[in-house]
């Protein structure tokens, strides 16, 4: 993890203790403080103010896709993505102590914990409510559980706040991944290893246009590891792409792309170059 200037990192994470981005956040920074907050643009403001180091921030889960309240953040912000965490997700029905599995009548969690555990509450026939967050479920069955009520959150939240663990791994899906953007003031120079580079940008409104954009990676060996669009916001049936490529741009093929496309590209804005996370090799 990149040194700070001001010692220990403060990285801030959307949500409470026991969610899956505090996992990342301290997986980022293992001697640092994971700080949470209650939205996405606190935990951003934070590290744009100065009052943490870092945020730690979902960007796409493998099975629900990407999470656009990040992308939009960062479109409009000045803070550079220094690197990325990679989680796996492992979803656990938690209850107080002393509940018994056939005594759960309604399970709580955020909307894609309940999604992605649907064949588990159909088969126990469990009513599904939803809960801002999945750590955010857990803190609230502690504190205003009752009699027939359980939670999908992480092994940590069952620690955090002393509930028991009914049912491990209730997914539906072993290949559940959530990738995570690591975010600073500062940009981070290029090291040892691979790297990746994360971008936006626009085209006109011509034939070919995205091609001759994309063309730029191509003619220098640059690999396109993701291409997504999204509706601008400021002009209707108009799009941004946010593309992630591999290398740094200290490196000079990199760097030669970028240029081409700022002659190309109706916008485009770097959104930073930073260590790759490890590849996954294989399912758990």
């Amino acid at each position: 993890m990149p040194e700070t200037p001001t010692g220990t990192p403060r990285v801030a994470f959307q949500g409470v203790a026991g969610a899956f981005s505090e996992q990342a956040a301290l997986e980022f920074a293992p001697h640092g403080e994971a700080v949470g907050f209650q939205t996405f643009e606190q935990a951003f403001e934070a590290a744009l103010k100065g009052r943490c180091t870092h945020a730690c921030l979902p960007v796409e889960n493998s099975l629900a896709g990407s999470i656009n309240q990040t992308y939009d953040l960062l479109t409009d912000s000045p803070l550079h993505v220094v690197g990325e965490q990679v989680v796996r997700v492992h979803h656990n029905l938690l209850a107080r102590p002393g509940t018994r599995l056939e005594e759960v009548r309604r399970v709580y969690s955020h909307p894609q914990g309940l999604q992605q555990c649907q064949a588990f509450l159909r088969k126990h026939g469990f009513e599904a409510v939803t809960a801002f967050d999945t750590a955010g479920a857990a803190k609230l069955l502690r504190d205003n559980g009752g009699e027939g009520k359980a939670a999908i959150a992480s092994k940590r939240a069952a620690e955090v706040y002393e509930l028991e663990v009914l049912a491990e791994d209730i997914e539906d899906l072993d290949f559940n991944y959530t990738r995570f953007f690591v975010l600073a003031a500062d940009p981070v120079p290029l090291r040892d290893g691979p790297h990746k580079t994360s971008l936006v940008l626009a085209t006109r409104h011509r034939p070919g246009d995205l091609v001759e954009c994309l063309l730029e990676f191509h003619r220098r060996d640059i690999n396109m590891t993701k291409l997504e669009s999204r509706p601008r916001r400021d002009k209707p049936w108009s799009y941004l792409f946010y593309v992630d490529i591999e290398g740094h741009i200290d490196q000079s093929p990199v760097a030669a792309a970028l240029t081409g496309l700022m002659r190309k590209a109706a916008f485009v804005k770097f959104l930073g170059s930073y260590p790759a996370a490890p590849a996954i090799v294989e399912l758990d």
